[in-house]
C-alpha cells in the first residue's frame, strides 16, 4: 500500500525551508568567523547541522500528513431525506412564467440541489397518478440528471391530484422493507418541496394530510404560476387546450391549499414566478431544518500517521537541546 500525503506542500513550506536554511548558513558564517581568529574550526557544529536538518525534516513530514494504511471509522450525521415532488400536469407547460411553469420549476431545483450535497434527496413526479423517479440519494450529479429530462409527456395527461404523490412518501418514512401507509417516525428528519399550480382536481386531502402531520414531516409548498392565469399549449406547440364547450382552458394559480397544506404540516408557502421568486427564502427555510434522528455511517479514511515522524522529531529536539557543543573556547 503506496504512502499518501494529506496535504501537498506549497510556496508557504518552500519559504519557511529556504527561511531556515538561509538563517543556518549565516550562523555557521558568523561562528566560523568568530573562531578564526583563535585559531580553532566550526567543524564540531557538522553533526549538529545533520542533527537539525533531520528533526526540521521530521517536522515539515508531520505537517504535511502522512497517511499509510485505511483505517473505518463511524461517522454520526443528522442529515435531512429532501423529497422533491413536481407536477406535471398539462398546465404546467402555461407560459405565464417565462419560459414556461415546469422550466422555471427544473431550473431553480438545480440550485436546491447544489445546496444540500450532505442530505439525501429524491424526486416524485405526479399528476393524476404519483411515481418515484429516483429515489433518495446522495448522487447529486445523477438527480440532476433526471431533473433535466422532466416534461409533461412523462404522465398520463390527467388533471392534478395532490394525495397520490403525499401517500407515496408516507409510504417511504418506514423502516426499510416496509410499505405502510401509518403514520411512524422517520428515521431522519424528512422535507417535502412539493411544486404545483394549486388546481387539485382530486379526493380530500385532509385525511392524507393528517397522516403526514402525525409523521413529523414537514411539506414546504411552492406556488407557480399567476393569478391572472394563461393558456395551455397543446402537443408540440399546436394550438391551445380547450374544454368540452370549444373554450381555451385557462389555468391559474390557486394558493389556498397549497397554503393549507404547509401550515397544517409546519411548513411554509412560497410563491415562483417571473414577478415573485421566492425560491431563495425556500432554501433558507429547508437550511433551518435541524436532523431529528442521527444516523451512523462507516467510512474508510486514510490512516495518518503524523504521530511518528512528529514523536521522533521531538526526541532529536530534546537531544539537541541537552547536548552542548563549544566552538570557541577561552
Amino acid at each position: 500500500m503506496a504512502l499518501n500525503w494529506a496535504y501537498l506542500p506549497g510556496w508557504p513550506e518552500a519559504l519557511a525551508a529556504i527561511f531556515f536554511f538561509l538563517l543556518y548558513l549565516g550562523y555557521l558564517f558568523r561562528t566560523r568567523r568568530l573562531a578564526a581568529p583563535l585559531g580553532q574550526g566550526s567543524w564540531r557544529l557538522g553533526w549538529k547541522l545533520a542533527l537539525r536538518l533531520l528533526y526540521f525534516g521530521l517536522l515539515a513530514g508531520a505537517l504535511l500528513g502522512p497517511a499509510y494504511g485505511l483505517t473505518r471509522h463511524p461517522v454520526r450525521t443528522a442529515g435531512k431525506d429532501v423529497w422533491l415532488l413536481v407536477d406535471l400536469s398539462r398546465s404546467m407547460d402555461a407560459p405565464d412564467v417565462a419560459p414556461s411553469r415546469l422550466q422555471k420549476v427544473k431550473a431553480e431545483l438545480g440550485t436546491l440541489i447544489r445546496r444540500f450535497p450532505a442530505d439525501r434527496l429524491g424526486l416524485i413526479v405526479f399528476s393524476g397518478e404519483a411515481y418515484v423517479q429516483c429515489p433518495l440519494t446522495y448522487d447529486q450529479d445523477a438527480l440532476q440528471l433526471f431533473v433535466s429530462t422532466l416534461q409533461t409527456a412523462l404522465v398520463p395527461p390527467t388533471g392534478t391530484d395532490l394525495v397520490p404523490p403525499l401517500e407515496l412518501v408516507l409510504t417511504r418514512l418506514g423502516p426499510p422493507g416496509t410499505e405502510t401507509a401509518q403514520p411512524q417516525t422517520p428515521l431522519r428528519a424528512t422535507v417535502l418541496v412539493l411544486a404545483t399550480d394549486g388546481e387539485d382536481f382530486g379526493d380530500n386531502l385532509e385525511p392524507t394530510v393528517r397522516v403526514l402531520a402525525r409523521s413529523g414531516a414537514r411539506v414546504f409548498t411552492v406556488g407557480v404560476g399567476t393569478p391572472e392565469g394563461s393558456r395551455i399549449p397543446g402537443p408540440a406547440g399546436r394550438a391551445y387546450l380547450r374544454d368540452a364547450k370549444g373554450r381555451d382552458v385557462v389555468t391559474r394559480l390557486v394558493p389556498a391549499p397549497l397554503r393549507r397544506l404547509a401550515e397544517q404540516t409546519g411548513g411554509q408557502y412560497f410563491e415562483l414566478s417571473d414577478a415573485r421568486n421566492e425560491f431563495p427564502l425556500l432554501l433558507n427555510a429547508i437550511n433551518r431544518v435541524e436532523g431529528q434522528a442521527q444516523q451512523v455511517r462507516t467510512v474508510s479514511v486514510a490512516d495518518n500517521r503524523y504521530r511518528y515522524p512528529l514523536a521522533l522529531a521531538l526526541l532529536l529536539i530534546m537531544f539537541d537541546v541537552l547536548l552542548t557543543v563549544k566552538i570557541i573556547r577561552p
